[in-house]
């Protein structure tokens, strides 16, 4: 079968830093699917995997996270699905990536998808819809459209993938006024389109911004790119006793700096369920995408695909993740079919 992924880490500038790859069908475990893979997208993590993964000699590594598809064969103890359905998911760290014609994953963690969407829309939601639900209402546990449970969320670094999302949903779920970061006029109307209350440029002092919107500081802060580099002003603008949450290790940073206002810190890592284990706590993911899924049929989300970059190949997928390292992606990239 096709596959997209590579045999050694390389920079991006070399001939096989991504490879069109002829591997094995992959057999299904117990509780494994078979996924005829349809649509993938690109996302930061798949270039971190790319820069820092050291493959066993003659064993490459494939690329990819997320994927929507159709069900073709089920493994033994499979309960939840069955052949020719179609479903998508966000995979796992532990395994194969989801940029190959046929794919192995754990039924635990695939869900059902909307049925208004196309395979290229939905394969650009799983990894960021679980990643900004679990931050804002686990990590964060921010109130679902309770009485009183007003207040403000400034999502720094609001025009890539998590942000996309994260800011239709707090918007939906939420009661907070939510103001997004972005620095350049496709972004800014990116993050305009994708629902914020307000757009700030991120370049600039974000305390005069928030003053002239009559915010002299906000409730929550949300920051999903470059948190080292701005940490000092998001803090800046953050009430004391407010929560910070995160999901990029960009660079070391210095803890103290949350202390005189007694900020809570909530880190974000979704791939700690596959990371960590155990199986049985997969399910997790299943049931988000089930709830984003409701939400996509009933008109309250939409797809974050911002470009269709062709067919799941090396050459298309090299072009995401130059994309990737430029900084200057908005919204997800997608490929679709081999």
């Amino acid at each position: 079968m096709k596959a997209v992924g590579f045999k050694q880490s390389h920079s991006l500038d070399h001939p096989e830093a991504l490879l069109d790859l002829a591997l094995p069908t992959p057999e299904p475990g117990p509780r494994d699917l078979q996924v005829e893979v349809r649509a993938v997208s690109v996302n930061p993590v798949d270039q971190w995997i790319r820069i820092s993964s050291r493959p066993e000699a003659g064993e490459p590594i494939v690329l990819g996270m997320d994927a929507a598809g159709i069900v073709r064969v089920t493994g033994a103890e499979v309960s939840l699905f069955k052949p020719g359905d179609r479903v998508w998911y966000s995979g796992s760290f532990q395994r194969q990536g989801s940029s190959s014609e046929l794919h192995a994953i754990d039924e635990r963690l695939v869900a059902r998808m909307p049925e208004n969407m196309s395979f290229a829309e939905a394969a650009a939601l799983p990894l960021t819809a679980i990643t900004a639900w679990e931050l804002l209402f686990e990590r964060m546990e921010l109130a679902r459209h309770e009485a009183g449970s007003g207040g403000s969320l400034l999502v720094a670094g609001a025009a890539g993938g998590v942000g996309s999302i994260l800011i239709q949903i707090a918007r939906a779920l939420t009661n907070l006024t939510v103001i997004g970061t972005a620095s350049r006029e496709e972004s800014t109307a990116w993050v305009r389109a994708m629902g914020a209350h307000h757009v700030i440029d991120h370049s600039k002092p974000l305390a005069v911004q928030l003053a002239a919107l009559g915010l002299k500081e906000v409730d929550h802060v949300v920051s999903l790119s470059n948190t080292d580099r701005n940490l000092g002003q998001l803090i800046e603008v953050l009430k004391p006793r407010g929560h910070f949450g995160l999901i990029d290790a960009s660079g070391p940073m210095d803890l103290r700096q949350f202390m005189a206002k007694n900020l809570s810190i909530h880190y974000q890592d979704m791939g700690m369920v596959t990371k960590s284990g155990p199986a049985e706590e997969y399910i997790r993911h299943q049931r988000i995408l089930d709830r984003i899924a409701r939400l996509v049929e009933s008109g309250v989300l939409r797809s974050t695909v911002n470009a269709h970059l062709g067919k799941i190949n090396a050459a298309n997928m090299r072009c995401a993740h130059e994309i990737i390292e430029s900084g200057r992606s908005v919204g997800k990239m997608v490929l679709e079919g081999f």
